[in-house]
């Protein structure tokens, strides 16, 4: 089975079925499946192997050409223990249109090619075998598209990627009980010690006698229970948790010490388990304090990479779980303490191995190109639909909707698209107080709760130079950009260096390109401590972002290759990102 690994590490049922693997498939280049009711039960000529697209090879396909709608069939037969139960079919997510039936009957339409959708298809079930039948629609040359980096071209270029089209990530079926808890919202809160839970539910509460109990636990010690009649689709409580939390001896979660809390959810009705959920939580605050950030009250220097979440034979499908863990393991062997994933809402098996692991995050929606009303429409839905999703993972400290103005150019001087990345900041802060939200990552700032600077600089001396004070550093433009929107302006916010490096070294197979280049091992040390050290050494710097973690495809400015091997020794990077320079000699 590919990808066998429960999908949805923050919301764990026992009871599930994984329909990744082959199903059949098909395109559909003159849209003509609907109007010949594919859905209907047609055997598709081709096989592809879920949840990888087919211009991946690990799709069994590997081809790049234009196909913008393509059709998928799985016939399945239930388990004996969903007998008697509702079942929910779940796709983590599907580029870009998604239609589902079941049996020929429509049980889902979804908009948005990185979020997660799900519907109760128990209605339409049949004994033995059912079909399930997927068709997925991409807008491959529309730049108005959230699209991230997949480049609406057929060879990639530049600093966009191979495309990505159709099913991407697990999908699978669970039972359910009538009455069952679809989501939860938990937000810790350090100062006072308590989660506060709020607890979603479908199904017929009223009358109904459910209850739910609550279970909160570490390291297997039992810390705090709760008991309440579910009267309502919504039920909220804060639970004081009676465990000691500072002074280094708790039980915060930081990247140094990712400690999590277990926490279960046992629905009953007339005193019957019908539902049980476990999850978890971290004890984590992250906040800005007179221009100071802070993570759980304390000043805290983010070290992130550049994550761009691509891999060479599954595109933005990692091919194993134990890849993903690779990933992590390897950028804090470097001495990052947190990564920016770029233009892509990260499958949650990455931000549970943050979350385990002690990585922070900055999530980010991958974005549009240009600005039209249709791109406004499209880009707020789907990111209210990722917030919701991740809003539970400690190791995201910050929300990024908007990147070096990407969906909207003219920015510096249109007003609608001003309007738009403040909209996106406030609707961003609206959905999420606990978390700093970032309104145009880079520069062309309207309001935002952190100023990020993109600068490829790469002579020692003017990086010094230039983030000698905030004032040099906001009025620098490099890159020639306005760091703020005029009729906005720097407000001591911390300065964070969100993109930078960039340094080409050519250690593969691979021929691709870099903001500088490097000739030799000493010759990327060298580099690489000239970018680092400057900002480690400024007296205003709070954060860094290099570029980047591995190459991509075009792109050979990567720590690591695309198949992941270190271009330099691990240890030499962590000393760099400890203000040390590295004996090359030595080794």
């Amino acid at each position: 089975m590919l990808r066998p690994e429960y999908p949805r590490p923050q919301f764990i049922r026992n009871d599930w079925l994984n329909l990744n693997g082959e199903w059949q498939f098909d395109y559909d280049d003159q849209d003509e499946g609907i109007r010949q009711t594919w859905y209907e039960g047609r055997t598709m000529g081709r096989r592809i192997q879920v949840p990888f697209c087919y211009q991946s090879k690990l799709s069994g396909i590997g081809e790049t050409e234009f196909h913008d709608i393509v059709w998928y069939r799985k016939d399945v037969t239930l388990p004996p223990e969903f007998a008697g139960k509702r079942v929910l079919l779940h796709f983590g997510a599907v580029d870009y249109d998604a239609r589902v039936w079941v049996n020929g009957k429509l049980v889902a339409a979804h908009e948005g090619g990185h979020t997660p959708f799900s519907a109760d298809i128990t209605g339409a079930l049949q004994d033995g075998s059912n079909s399930i039948v997927v068709r997925a629609q991409d807008y491959s040359k529309d730049v108005t598209l959230p699209r991230g980096k997949q480049y609406w071209e057929e060879k990639s270029r530049g600093i966009f990627y191979t495309r990505t089209t159709g099913i991407w990530q697990t999908v699978w079926l669970e039972p359910v009980h009538d009455i069952y808890l679809a989501k939860t919202k938990l937000t810790p809160d350090i100062d006072r010690n308590e989660i506060h839970v709020r607890a979603f539910f479908n199904g017929p509460l009223k009358q109904s006698g459910a209850m739910l109990k609550t279970i909160v636990s570490f390291g297997g010690e039992i810390v705090a229970e709760d008991v309440i009649l579910l009267q309502q689709e919504e039920e909220a409580r804060t639970i004081k948790l009676h465990d000691f939390n500072d002074h280094g001896l708790g039980r915060w979660w930081t990247p140094e010490k990712p400690n999590l809390y277990d926490i279960e959810f046992i629905v009953t009705v007339d005193g019957r388990e019908v539902d049980r959920v476990r999850s978890y939580f971290g004890m984590r605050k992250i906040s800005v304090v007179d221009g100071q950030l802070l993570l759980n009250n304390r000043p805290y220097y983010m070290k992130l990479v550049l994550d761009q979440g691509y891999f060479p034979d599954g595109l933005l499908t990692p091919p194993s779980d134990d890849a993903i863990r690779q990933d992590v393991e390897l950028t804090k062997a470097m001495g990052f303490n947190g990564a920016r994933k770029h233009q892509k809402v990260e499958d949650p098996r990455y931000l549970y191995w943050c979350d385990k692991l002690g990585l922070l995050v900055w999530g980010e929606m991958a974005n549009a190109y240009a600005y039209s009303e249709r791109y406004v429409e499209r880009v707020t839905k789907e990111w209210i639909e990722a917030i919701d999703r991740d809003y539970n993972h400690p190791c995201i400290v910050a929300w990024v909707p908007i990147n070096e103005s990407w969906g909207v150019p003219n920015i510096l001087v249109d007003s609608l698209q001003q309007f738009h990345a403040l909209s996106m900041y406030y609707l961003t802060k609206s959905l999420d107080a606990t978390r700093p939200v970032i309104s145009n990552d880079g520069w062309e700032h309207v309001k935002s709760d952190l100023c990020t600077i993109h600068d490829y600089e790469s002579k020692e001396e003017v990086l010094a130079e230039r983030y000698s004070s905030a004032v040099k550093a906001v009025g620098a433009k490099p890159g020639r950009r306005w760091i703020y929107v005029p009729g906005y302006k720097y407000e001591n916010e911390p300065i964070i260096v969100s993109e930078f490096g960039g340094i080409s070294f050519r250690k593969s197979d691979w021929e691709g390109w870099g903001y500088s280049s490097a000739a030799s091992d000493e010759d990327f040390v060298n580099r690489l401590t000239a970018v680092v050290h400057p900002l480690l050494q400024s007296p205003v710097v709070q954060g860094f972002c290099y570029t980047q973690l591995t190459d991509v495809e075009q792109e050979i400015n990567g720590l690591l290759t695309y198949d992941r091997k270190p271009k330099i020794p691990l240890e030499w990077i962590r000393q760099i990102n400890e203000g040390q320079k590295p004996s090359i000699e030595a080794e």
